[in-house]
């Protein structure tokens, strides 16, 4: 069986989870710390807060900045729910911006206009841009964007996890106010499930550290250890000790996993290069994409051939593929919105016809690769 993903274990990863199951503390151990240590080094933050999965670190940033009714926050249509999902859950509108057609990531210039309009303008407080697939967005210019607006920047880095801009993997917290981390089982590394918040602005890592764990703060009367005060209306958002030290483990290994992604999507590069029924995405000559995913574009219409029927040819191969995303828009719950009844991104709808998500994880071999690549050609009929 060949998947779109997988996660990798090995023998190190198994001992760190033992180690700490024989350990006094499971949930709130010093792992945590260590993990939040090991992070702040590697990607360059002054603080790293550990939390349960990357929907609770997006959850938590809406609340720290305090998204009211009425809010404007700017994001891609092509991501995960949860990126759009924590902008409702405050009761602010999400602002889908359409992608760039050949990087799939936030358009700078359709962004650039929106921005003109003085009523859209007036109201926006945020961009949530996620570096598609693990290709970096363009973030000197949504830098730019947001001094001459006052926006914050929030990179949804979930993806791109040991991707790079002229060679710096620290580049998301030096661009971005606040980058969000998941690290569930398909991606770069893991703790099952799992996620993290990095930012240089220790009053957005203080308030969020109080948001993780219900609100509540502990050890208000040295005299008195019981006695504890619940300051705000936060939820339990924590990672336990045993997620950290896979986590530990896992990170040692993050820049091994990449260079293998990075060689598995070069033999992709190779394999589909007839711009007449593929096209791949643009990762410019600074950008090193993480390649969370290899997204794929396949010009249905050309070779007249139903995007479904390949994924029923390739399930009997025991090829099982997915396709990332279906525009946020196009849900049900988003539809019975006014906002979004009836809008329809131009390059959003292109790339969701067309995308498929080739297999992309550390381990797959070559044999199964190529595998993919040659009942996808001999579907096509290329």
């Amino acid at each position: 069986m060949i998947n779109y993903g997988k996660h990798y274990l090995d023998k190190n990863d198994i001992s760190a989870v033992n180690n700490v199951l024989k350990k006094k503390f499971i949930t709130q151990g010093n792992q945590i710390q260590i993990f939040e240590k090991n992070l702040a080094n590697y990607f360059g933050c002054k603080y790293a807060l550990a939390v349960s999965s990357g929907t609770s670190a997006l959850n938590i940033i809406s609340k720290i900045l305090d998204w009211k009714k009425g809010d404007i926050i700017f994001c891609s249509p092509i991501t995960f729910v949860a990126s759009s999902n924590c902008i409702l859950q405050q009761n602010a509108s999400p602002f889908f911006i359409d992608i760039d057609s050949k990087t799939f990531n936030i358009d700078v210039e359709i962004l650039k206009k929106k921005l003109k309009d003085k009523n859209i303008s007036k109201k926006a407080k945020a961009i949530v841009a996620t570096d598609f697939g693990g290709n970096p967005c363009d973030w000197y210019n949504l830098k730019k964007i947001s001094r001459e607006h006052n926006l914050t920047l929030i990179n949804d880095n979930c993806h791109a996890l040991g991707s790079s801009i002229n060679n710096d993997k620290k580049y998301a917290v030096k661009y971005a106010d606040l980058v969000t981390h998941s690290y569930h089982a398909v991606k770069n590394i893991t703790t099952g499930e799992g996620g993290s918040i990095l930012t240089n602005k220790k009053n957005f890592y203080d308030r969020a550290k109080v948001l993780r764990s219900h609100g509540v703060v502990k050890n208000i009367n040295k005299s008195e250890p019981w006695n504890y005060d619940m300051i705000e209306l936060g939820s339990n958002n924590r990672m336990t000790d045993i997620q950290a030290a896979l986590g530990n483990s896992q990170l040692k290994k993050l820049n091994k996993f990449v260079k293998f992604r990075q060689n598995l999507a070069k033999i992709y590069d190779q394999n589909f290069t007839d711009t007449r029924y593929f096209l791949k995405q643009k990762i410019t000559t600074k950008n090193k994409s993480s390649y969370h995913l290899y997204p794929l574009l396949i010009n249905f219409d050309k070779v007249k051939k139903k995007k479904s029927n390949l994924f029923s040819y390739l399930k009997k191969k025991k090829i099982f593929l997915q396709v990332h995303y279906k525009p946020i828009y196009k849900f049900k719950y988003y539809r019975n919105m006014e906002n979004f009844k009836r809008l329809a991104l131009k390059n959003a709808e292109i790339f969701y016809n067309k995308e498929i998500s080739l297999p992309m994880y550390y381990g797959l071999s070559k044999k199964n690769q190529i595998k993919v690549i040659n009942h996808i050609k001999k579907f096509l009929n290329v």
